[in-house]
């Protein structure tokens, strides 16, 4: 997940390979006829509770060894090597250094997918800053849970219905994954009905908070050349107008990330609508320019919002602002889909487990938007914050964030009997 934005760098505030497992069979696995979800149960907690070692081994595997969008050739040979171990299709080179994996069940069903991101944060979004791409998103965390899906729904294939197919995506945190991948016809050979994805956050470990009708705001960017002997002054003035634009601002210390955690599970509160803002004055030999960068909730304030900044700078006796085409485009969850997986997380797991998210994140993009813009689905946080911790150490791109390796064997559970009942037609 990309994070704070400075100036004009898109960031998101939030936001030795372990060896291959064989593909063996539980009791029961040899059923004519496939079992429903919840008979499932107790059969994917045993084996995720079989591969905790190894998956967190996995993960801090990764975790030594990150690599930034577009460079995610080690990670993708680790995957692809773990999901030909356990016997799913595999197909690597998708839009980049992509993975996709194709797991069909013995018996007929639905199609559905799931998505991990593999790529580091670079280190100029990271806060406050870093030497090196490191992975502080949590997206070594993810990939292992994908994996950890697909070892387990291998496993009992015997008594699974429909097909999963998983999807490891790179280059997220320069909001280009989706996309190449998309190009690249990452759907063409086996098209899911929907599909669904976890995203670490700061809520206590072994929660999750859904998403249904909220998510993460686009990204919009705009330019106004400003010239004239007193170029300088009028550009330093009119960055300091538009920016008096913004609702939010980036929370200042854990304090503040606190008030921000609270405010996410807040019904109506202060994150309803906002608008997150930054401006830069740029200077070169011909011209001074100021460059903006916005996030918006809801996605229909970017009208208004070009609006206002191209008013504010004819006022200023430029020429007007110029945008982009469009915005990159927020990813608003599915309230269906969403509601749907708040309920079943609720069944399984009980109450207190499932939280639900009532604002979106004004700090982050997510390059998952364009995946449910072509299918419907779901974004989860998964609670990544250890007892006692501070929250910094579970917010991404912090550079303290050390998430809770016990959240993997929740992310593996949750998900794997998830997507079991979606490709079963229920859930």
């Amino acid at each position: 997940m990309p994070t704070p934005d400075t100036v004009l760098n898109r960031r998101t505030l939030l936001g030795g390979t372990a060896a291959a497992v064989a593909v063996a069979a539980l009791p029961g696995t040899g059923r004519a006829s496939g079992d429903s979800p919840k008979g499932l149960d107790r059969s994917v907690e045993a084996l995720t509770d079989e591969l905790r070692d190894d998956l967190i081994a996995l993960r801090r595997d990764l975790h030594a060894h990150p690599e930034g969008p577009g460079e995610e050739r080690r990670t993708a040979g680790v995957v692809a090597a773990r999901l030909r171990a356990c016997g799913l299709d595999v197909t690597t080179g998708v839009g980049g250094h992509g993975v996709v994996g194709v797991l069909r069940g013995a018996h007929p069903g639905r199609t559905v997918a799931f998505r991990a991101d593999m790529d580091a944060v670079p280190a100029p979004d990271q806060i406050p800053g870093g030497i090196a791409a490191a992975h502080l998103c949590g997206h070594d965390l993810h990939t292992t849970v994908g994996v950890g899906v697909a070892e387990v729904l291998s496993r009992l294939r015997r008594r699974l219905h429909g097909t999963v197919v998983f999807v490891f995506q790179p280059a997220e945190e320069a909001l280009t994954g989706a996309a190449a991948m998309l190009d690249d016809g990452v759907f063409d050979r086996v098209r899911p009905e929907e599909i669904h994805a976890l995203h670490c956050g700061p809520f206590p470990v072994g929660t999750f908070a859904t998403t249904a009708g909220f998510g993460l705001p686009g990204r919009d960017s705009g330019a106004i050349t400003v010239t004239g002997p007193d170029a300088a002054a009028r550009a330093e003035e009119l960055a300091a107008r538009i920016a008096a634009l913004g609702t939010v601002s980036p929370p200042d210390g854990p304090e503040g990330v606190e008030r921000l955690v609270t405010d996410f599970v807040t019904p109506d509160g202060p994150l309803a609508e906002f608008v997150y803002l930054r401006t830069r004055v740029a200077r070169t030999d011909t011209a001074t320019e100021v460059q903006v960068v916005f996030r918006c909730w809801p996605e229909e304030r970017y009208v208004t919002l070009r609006g206002d900044v191209d008013r504010i700078a004819r006022e200023h006796g430029t020429t007007g602002a110029v945008f982009p085409e469009d915005p990159f485009p927020a990813m608003a969850c599915p309230v269906e889909e969403g509601d749907a997986l708040h309920r079943f997380l609720r069944g399984t797991f009980g109450r207190e487990r499932a939280i639900r998210m009532e604002a979106a994140v004004p700090f982050s993009g997510e390059d998952y938007a364009l995946f449910l813009d072509r299918l419907p689905g779901t974004w989860t946080f998964l609670g990544v914050r250890s007892p006692g911790a501070e929250v910094i150490d579970s917010y991404p791109h912090f550079g303290a964030f050390t998430p809770d390796e016990n959240a993997i064997g929740h992310g593996v559970r949750a998900m794997s009997l998830w997507l079991a009942s979606r490709a079963h037609g229920r859930g």
